[in-house]
């Protein structure tokens, strides 16, 4: 950096030193040499002075080039920004431009690869994009070997630290790893470089300049295979990738299940791969597409599943991905299910009725259409009229029966057409060229219209069916939004989509545990007696449970469709079983968390007045002491005022466990705080002052459990507020409600403290050993029992005042019933 800063300035530009670290090292504080330096500002933290740049001064001068050492180095508490490299963005946004250095361990998305390396976690980091955003990035590469002798000479450390850093993090093999991570992450940046290049220049050829392995997949059982055979091959070169692409149709009908897909998806990842799902209307020129614009080196396709006739007539996309794949290498990879065909599906997706009718017409149609128009005209001139309604028929029979119907009924349409319609008639001869022309136009278009208007049929069953699956699929994402994720939900539902009769969902706690049901679903109670095991379907769910099917037989589609809902129900479940055992782990935490602070606190809290109660009976009933009727009196008032002191303890225990519990069912009604407040402040009179106007408006709550929020929030007021001047308690009236608030002088609360001030076991000090500090936290929940709440804010002087804001009784809801415990 200083070396670029001094051709720099010897060209003329205008370049000064913003912050250079030079560790006390005497050859870089030598580089700097006769550059101009920005003096470094002061920071104060902590007792200590800090320096750091001075990004102000650096923008005051407005050099042309600037240069910051440590990119992404951590500023003081009290700079302009927490890190160095938003400094330099506000360099580059006054348009200075900015030199930089930056180690490859505190890349962002390294640290976790430095950590294994090197067994220290980086503090300081700079976000990768920061780095990539720079005009121009050099690499200052050295060999392990030459910057292990740097340390040895004493050009990095201190003579003391360098036997310890050659020992520990500066090892041969660690800066090996190290400076793979820059050469590698280096590579990517010019890789993008590359691309943009590329693309700027309309250069569609694949440029080898790293190997890069894509592998078609299609969700079939061979797609695993074909993945671990590309990793292989991608691992043979270092800096390799792995790409898997899987095509999805333009009519978004997959060719395979969600959960084939999905698994696939995390296999290539479990490779250290990507996953791409494009969109395609041919697969093979959709794969070799995505290669040449990823750059790829080679494509990896597994030997087509179809038979060999059917290849002969109508290819294979493995070859046909060869055709297209221009200057880039594909791979033929043979598997077990090469050659052996498809999964077998019927060409037609029309129920058999339709087909028999369809047969039928083929059949009789032609016959019957032949007799018409010959009856009509018994010598027509001209043949495009029967063309026209013969075409006519085919389309209808394809329409109604598919295409095999419709080529059997274009067969026989073109016999009568040649028997009946042309010259000579009665003979399968053709007189006029023209005619035999026409007819031969008649059989090539039948046959065109029937199989698109059979494809059509087929792919309107398919989308219907797809809507069907996206729809009940969408069904069960609701439910599990609105909280109606159950097993029984489930198998509830699934037996009512499917149409089956009895859905049972199976779970195991291990490996060799017996299968259990935990939901069933039937569809009626017949259905449950009649179940026989042999006509079950088992599909897997995952590695704990199952589901078992029974009814009807399942068609492979339908299967599919069942599958995905599985794997669905499995991410359900599984949600399900941490949620809860979350839920479980919180409550467990919280009891834990209470019971300990319980204990703690009932060791010492109440331990006092007991104390002080048994000190005093000791003393009043000791036969060896006499004591006049002052001491007396006093004992008494001590016996009492512990009394009372271990009543209210109690009293905020049980209304704490009350409160966790549920226990608390409020009686609303409208009253007066007139009646509520006297009673509440009654054992602190002559610490209190009341201004409550009597023309104060009714207000919505219980009276009762109203008082005990008061007289918790007083007897905190007073309490933490001994010696002062009196507490106070003001009454307002607001459009909509009425606050009461309690006004005190005393220390008051810290601000980070208020956000826990309301939780139980929390006393401010935690010195006065009076009380659990459970009195906030029973007067905040009492409150919202009653539909009341309670709020902090700071007395202005000094101290605090808590807010109880009460629905006013005209605008409050209508008065529950129930009954207070």
């Amino acid at each position: 950096m200083l070396d670029e800063a001094e051709r720099r300035r010897a060209r003329g530009t205008d370049v000064v030193v913003g912050l250079v670290e030079t560790h006390q090292r005497a050859a870089t504080a030598a580089k700097v040499g006769s550059l101009e330096v920005v003096p470094r500002c002061e920071v104060a933290y902590r007792g200590a002075t800090l320096t750091e740049m001075d990004i102000a001064a650096v923008l005051a001068r407005a050099p042309q080039v600037a240069l910051v050492d440590e990119l992404a180095h951590t500023n003081a508490p009290g700079s302009r920004h927490a890190k160095r490299w938003q400094d330099v963005h506000d360099l580059l946004d006054a348009g200075v431009d900015v030199i930089t250095t930056v180690n490859v361990q505190h890349l962002a998305s390294l640290v976790d690869d430095v950590e294994a390396i090197t067994g220290v976690r980086q503090q300081e980091t700079v976000p990768d994009q920061v780095v990539r955003d720079a005009d121009q990035i050099q690499l200052v590469d050295l060999s392990p070997q030459q910057l292990r002798r740097r340390l040895a000479h004493g050009n990095v450390y201190r003579p003391e630290q360098i036997d310890a850093s050659l020992r520990s993090y500066f090892r041969e093999g660690n800066l090996t790893a190290l400076r793979e991570l820059a050469l590698l992450w280096l590579a990517d940046r010019v890789d993008d470089a590359l691309t943009r290049y590329r693309s700027d220049h309309a250069i569609t050829g694949a440029w080898p300049t790293r190997e890069r392995v894509v592998v078609a997949v299609t969700g079939g059982p061979e797609g695993e295979t074909l993945l671990r055979r590309g990793a292989r091959i991608a691992q043979r070169a270092a800096g390799s990738q792995l790409l898997a692409v899987y095509v999805l149709p333009t009519d978004g009908l997959p060719s395979a299940t969600p959960a084939a897909v999905a698994r696939q998806r995390e296999i290539a990842e479990s490779l250290d791969g990507t996953f791409h799902t494009v969109v395609g209307e041919d697969v093979a020129t959709a794969v070799a597409e995505f290669a040449r614009a990823v750059n790829a080196t080679m494509i990896v396709v597994g030997v087509s599943r179809h038979s060999r006739w059917r290849q002969a007539f109508l290819g294979s996309t493995s070859a046909e991905i060869a055709r297209l794949s221009d200057g880039i290498d594909v791979h033929l990879v043979d598997h077990e299910t090469a050659g052996a065909g498809r999964r077998s599906r019927s060409w037609s997706t029309l129920s058999p009725a339709r087909r028999a009718l369809g047969w039928a017409g083929s059949l009789a149609a032609p016959c019957a259409l032949t007799a018409l128009l010959v009856a009509v005209d018994r010598a027509p001139q001209d043949l495009s009229s029967p063309l026209m309604f013969f075409l006519a028929l085919v389309v209808g029979v394809a329409i109604v029966g598919g295409l095999w119907p419709a080529l059997a009924a274009s067969v026989i349409s073109f016999a009568c057409l040649n028997w009946f319609f042309t010259e000579p008639t009665g003979r399968f001869t053709v007189a006029r060229p023209s005619e035999l022309l026409a007819l031969g136009v008649f059989v090539v278009v039948a046959v065109a219209v029937a199989s698109v208007v059979d494809v059509a049929a087929r792919r309107t069953v398919e989308a219907y069916r797809a809507r069907a699956e996206a729809s009940t699929l969408a069904a069960l994402s609701r439910s599990v939004l609105s909280g109606d994720d159950t097993a029984q939900a489930i198998v509830e539902r699934l037996a009512e989509s499917f149409g089956l009769d009895a859905v049972l969902l199976e779970v195991r706690a291990g490996e060799q545990r017996d299968w259990e049901t935990v939901a069933a679903a039937h569809r009626t109670p017949a259905a449950a007696a009649t179940a026989r095991p042999g006509d079950e379907t088992l599909i897997s769910v995952d590695d704990r449970h199952r589901l078992i099917l029974r009814g009807r037989a399942l068609p492979a589609s339908d299967r599919w469709a069942v599958e995905a809902f599985g794997a669905q129900a499995g991410i359900v479940l599984e949600h399900r079983r941490l949620r809860e055992a979350a839920a479980q782990a919180d409550t467990l935490e919280q009891a834990e968390a209470t019971r300990t602070a319980l204990l703690a606190a009932v060791s010492h809290d109440l331990r006092t007045p007991l104390a002080s109660i048994r000190a005093a009976v000791d003393g009043l009933t000791a036969p060896e002491v006499t004591l006049d009727a002052q001491d007396t009196e006093a004992l008494q008032r001590t016996i009492a005022e512990s009394t009372r002191r271990l009543e209210r303890l109690i009293d905020n225990l049980l209304d704490l466990s009350r409160l966790q519990t549920g226990a608390v069912r409020p009686i609303l009604r409208d009253a007066s705080l007139e009646e509520v407040v006297p009673l509440a402040v009654e054992p602190w009179l002559a610490s209190v002052v009341l201004d409550v106007p009597e023309d104060l408006p009714l207000v919505h709550t219980d009276p009762g459990l109203l008082e005990r929020v008061v007289a918790n929030l007083v007897s905190n007021a007073v309490r933490h507020a001994p010696g002062r001047p009196r507490v106070l308690l003001a009454a307002t009236a607001g459009h909509d409600d009425v606050e009461l608030r309690i006004v005190d002088t005393g220390p008051g609360v810290p601000d980070e403290r208020k956000p826990t001030m309301f939780a139980p076991f929390q006393r401010l000090g935690d010195t006065t050993g009076d009380g659990l500090g459970l009195g906030l936290a029973v007067a905040d929940g009492l409150a919202r029992a009653v539909g009341a709440t309670v709020a902090a804010q700071d007395t202005p002087g000094g101290g605090l005042t808590m807010v109880v804001t009460m629905p006013r009784a005209s605008t409050a809801n209508a008065e529950p019933s129930g009954a207070r415990s």
